[in-house]
């Protein structure tokens, strides 16, 4: 179980010798088993907001705190093992290796311990299953498409069964059939598995499947969602 409390988070960066505030005094919290979209215009700071809570950026200032564990105060190595046990992320741009299967790449976040070579043959099958790539297991990466390689992704992401999943336009790669799958997967571990699921989305049927809607504008959280930051073409479910 994952409760997130974002306290008074800023994030800066610095272009060309001047420093850019992308995200300033954000706080928020998520209770577990919470499913929350996330939206807002292009460039307002989500996918930086994303890589904050999971501990690949640190904050410039504020905190982090997940079932309790301040991530922001922890060490690279320490965010990286952190993550790894607790936290399951869907990027926007797939990152899959391309010298694995596909069944390899969904079993890698399980075989990265010590003697664990081998592990996670029957939870990956599953997954793929799941996401409708059952068939795909021995295949690799470039040889599916962009929508497939997002399956994957999101199949990888939770094969370790994190207490938290943080997925970056999960459904803006697949179609209607496709990402309605993998809508109905995501609010399924949140309802019954209790697992705490933020996601940046641009789809209205994404956001309205959440339990609540955060806007970040301004560099901040706005007190309630634009529509039009909305596309409405993801998939309903």
């Amino acid at each position: 179980m994952a409760d997130v409390v974002v306290s008074d988070l800023t994030k800066s960066f610095d272009e060309g010798g001047a420093s850019r505030d992308v995200l300033r005094g954000v706080s928020f919290e998520v209770r577990s088993g919470e499913l929350v979209a996330i939206v807002g215009r292009s460039g307002s700071g989500k996918s930086t907001l994303l890589n904050l809570i999971a501990g690949i950026d640190r904050p410039s200032g504020g905190s982090v705190r997940i079932g309790g564990r301040d991530i922001s105060a922890l060490n690279e190595r320490d965010r990286t093992l952190f993550r790894r046990a607790s936290v399951g992320f869907v990027f926007q741009f797939f990152n899959l290796l391309p010298t694995l299967t596909v069944e390899e790449n969904v079993r890698l976040p399980l075989e990265l311990g010590p003697g664990s070579r081998g592990a996670g043959r029957e939870p990956a099958r599953k997954l793929l299953q799941a996401v409708g790539l059952g068939d795909r297991a021995h295949d690799f990466p470039d040889h599916l498409s962009g929508g497939e390689q997002q399956r994957v992704a999101i199949a990888r992401a939770l094969v370790h069964a994190p207490a938290l999943v943080l997925a970056d336009e999960p459904t803006g790669a697949l179609d209607a059939e496709n990402g309605g799958r993998i809508l109905e997967l995501l609010v399924s571990l949140a309802r019954h598995g209790g697992t705490t699921v933020l996601l940046v989305t641009h789809s209205a049927d994404v956001a309205r499947a959440a339990d609540r809607t955060l806007v970040v504008e301004a560099g901040g959280i706005a007190r309630a969602p634009a529509p039009a930051y909305l596309d409405g073409r993801a998939p309903s479910t």
